[in-house]
């Protein structure tokens, strides 16, 4: 059996899998193979693939080789229809949300897993490359709003006076709020987070930030650790509460998502209007249509002396640790259906059916098959 790794586009650095988790495939009995420069942006340049066990080809061959076509993000049609007609597509494709793509896999009789449809259970936490990847964001947020920031965050105590530290507030304490959190409090910020869910409460004061508690969620247990709509009058309470702590914060981070559905608007223009000059913030839920209502998609712009920031592929800045985690995601997965170096989809395990957006054209996940359906 040969597995691919494709080398992604101009924009993503990141790479599915190092040599390092090739050495791994290599002693499953594995075959290997990477296209020309796939791990090149993430520094993992073809003599390391080589010096792992992996062959370097070039992308027409790997696309009509290999048994398992693994990448980050999705390959277009054209490149799916090159690929062996029992070949496994696998990769970050938004299956949910991309009904084009999802509806021709089905069509031409694909088998094709996407990562960010593994069940958010106990079981799968090792192999969940949203928690991942938001575990990068978390992180990478704060040392931008850091950058952007005029001053420090710390607090200092010097011969020309003391530095108070600055005030971050996290909206959403997800894994990426909770990375962000803890990352603030290393360098020293005094930090305040929201979230929705009182589950949260906890998680957020041990890391040594102070709860924004209000009350009156909604809470659903089964939206499997996202947060969920919330009814009129809580939304309202929650933007004065918001507007408050927004207005003497130095950074606003937000995080807040909701699968399938348009980010919450969490900071509103009056906000972003009263805020200090110099404040920052960075709104992770740009690409879903943002949790400030002044935000612009992949731009920063400046509105009143404050600065916001529209992130978009934040991962794909740190592309080494990134592509360490995400290659340990998929080696993690990639146990569950290649056995005694052969491949063996077994649909009785719910990681692998909740993963698999179809096979052989047939849906399986059953959100999927209800989306068809509708």
């Amino acid at each position: 059996m040969i597995i691919g790794i494709v080398k992604e586009p101009e924009e993503e650095s990141r790479v599915a899998m190092l040599p390092e988790a090739v050495k791994t495939l290599k002693s499953w009995n594995v075959e290997v193979m990477v296209e020309t420069d796939a791990g090149k942006r993430a520094f993992a340049d073809d003599a390391l693939y080589q010096e792992s066990g992996a062959e370097i080809v070039d992308r027409s061959t790997l696309l009509q080789k290999a048994d398992i076509v693994c990448g980050v993000q999705a390959l277009s049609i054209a490149e799916i229809g090159s690929m062996g007609p029992k070949s496994v597509l696998m990769g970050q494709f938004n299956a949910l949300y991309n009904p084009e793509l999802t509806h021709f896999l089905i069509h031409e009789s694909r088998t094709a897993f996407s990562m960010e449809l593994v069940p958010r259970t106990t079981r799968a936490q090792s192999m969940d490359v949203l928690s991942s990847m938001a575990t990068v964001v978390g992180y990478k947020a704060v040392l931008m709003a850091a950058n952007l920031l005029p001053r420090f965050f710390p607090m200092f105590m010097t011969a020309a006076g003391t530095i108070t530290p600055s005030r971050v507030l996290i909206l959403g304490a997800g894994v990426a709020g909770l990375q962000a959190i803890a990352t603030a409090k290393r360098l020293g910020a005094t930090v305040f987070a929201f979230d929705v869910r009182q589950a949260a409460k906890e998680e957020v004061m041990s890391l040594g930030a102070k709860f924004v508690e209000v009350e009156g969620a909604t809470d659903d247990k089964s939206a499997g650790g996202y947060a969920v709509e919330q009814n009129e009058d809580f939304i309202h309470r929650q933007k004065e509460a918001i507007h408050e702590q927004a207005t003497k914060a130095d950074v606003v981070i937000t995080t807040a998502q909701i699968p399938g559905k348009k980010a919450p608007l969490l900071i509103e223009e009056r906000t972003v209007l009263a805020m200090k000059p110099g404040a920052v913030v960075i709104d992770l839920a740009a690409s879903s249509g943002g949790n400030c209502a002044l935000t612009q998609a992949d731009q920063t712009v400046s509105i009143n002396g404050v600065s916001i920031v529209g992130v978009g592929n934040l991962a794909a800045q740190l592309p080494q640790d990134a592509s360490k985690m995400y290659g340990k995601n998929y080696l993690n997965f990639l146990k569950l259906i290649i056995k005694e170096g052969q491949m063996n989809l077994n649909f009785e395990d719910d990681i692998v059916s909740g993963t698999c957006v179809c096979h052989e054209g047939k849906p399986v996940n059953s959100r999927i098959t209800q989306m068809i359906n509708n």
